[in-house]
């Protein structure tokens, strides 16, 4: 039987962050945290790109153009998406989840998602570095976490499977 570690050690890793500039506060604050656990775990500030979106549905496309570049053993999303008074937040939810799962099946790059989808900004900003933990840093070790296991597993950077 092959087991595959959990491996946590970024070096020599690259990443592309893409961030939602939509509720900037939340994202500016998962995105701290992202970028200091990557840097933590060894990656080269170098190594990791930041490219700012305009809000949550734009993620997807942005993730895609980073993805199919074969510059970054994986991409990490960031994001807020707060609850309103309209359905609009359920299509938003929707739209972004759904592409950003198809950019990691199509690609095979491993997408970590950090975008939070809450009902209120309390809810949001409990879980970068609250109550809830730090969100920004947990999808960072996901992602160091997933490019180091399709490493392990033979599957070179946007490689499918």
């Amino acid at each position: 039987m092959n087991v595959y570690p959990s491996d946590l050690d970024a070096s020599g890793l690259s990443f592309a962050v893409v961030v939602s500039r939509f509720n900037h506060l939340v994202s500016a604050a998962l995105l701290e945290g992202c970028e200091r656990t990557l840097l933590e775990r060894g990656a080269e500030a170098t190594a990791i790109d930041v490219a700012w979106v305009p809000g949550a549905f734009e993620i997807p496309l942005a993730a895609r153009v980073l993805a199919t570049s074969g510059r970054y053993a994986g991409i990490i999303v960031l994001g807020s998406v707060i609850r309103g008074g309209t359905p609009h937040f359920d299509y938003v939810c929707i739209g972004v989840t759904d592409g950003v799962r198809e950019v990691m099946r199509d690609t095979g790059i491993p997408v970590a998602f950090g975008v939070l989808t809450t009902d209120d900004i309390d809810q949001a900003l409990a879980r970068c570095g609250g109550e809830h933990g730090h969100k920004g840093e947990e999808v960072a070790l996901a992602a160091i976490e997933m490019a180091r296991l399709c490493e392990r597993a033979g599957q070179a950077p946007g490689e499918s499977a």
